[in-house]
């Protein structure tokens, strides 16, 4: 994990008044190990295999407390479920494509989106602050060879797939 996101949530943690605390830290640790989106559940199920002791309670308080101090993102990738972002630090402007097929989320970054986004931002009398795109596409794999990897794999590890529209 980033030493400067460590910082950070240990300075927020004082202001608030709140302890440090192993489940907490351990919960922190999973969130920053990776660039993937996930849901609250997933991590918890991470979490369960380290440690069985922590609470689906402690997970959802720990992503909370991250979003609070501005240190991950929740964002919606659609079926009104709840995914969190934790690599938009990095990249404070980046977008998402998400295929509609087969749930999978490609993040980007485009100078040619981030100067349209500030010039209407600034023609309305904005100033960007972030900027997060979500882009619903359909799956070309899937189109012209009639499967993809991506559908077989969610279907095999039980993600739950989009309804079609």
């Amino acid at each position: 994990m980033d030493s400067g996101i460590k910082q950070r949530l240990d300075d927020f943690i004082v202001r608030k008044g709140l302890r440090r605390t192993v489940q907490r830290e351990r919960i922190v640790e999973l969130v920053f190990s990776r660039d993937e989106h996930f849901t609250a559940e997933e991590l918890f199920d991470r979490v369960r295999k380290i440690d069985m002791e922590t609470s689906r309670a402690t997970v959802y308080r720990t992503l909370g407390l991250l979003v609070e101090a501005d240190l991950l993102r929740q964002i919606d990738l659609g079926e009104s479920q709840v995914t969190y972002d934790p690599n938009f630090l990095q990249k404070p402007s980046h977008n998402h494509l998400v295929c509609i097929d087969c749930n999978r989320v490609v993040e980007f970054e485009d100078n040619n989106v981030d100067i349209q986004t500030d010039c209407v931002t600034r023609r309305l009398g904005f100033t960007t602050v972030r900027q997060s795109i979500k882009i619903e596409a359909s799956c070309e794999k899937l189109r012209l060879n009639g499967r993809c990897e991506n559908l077989i794999a969610s279907r095999l590890t039980g993600k739950r797939l989009r309804k079609k529209r």
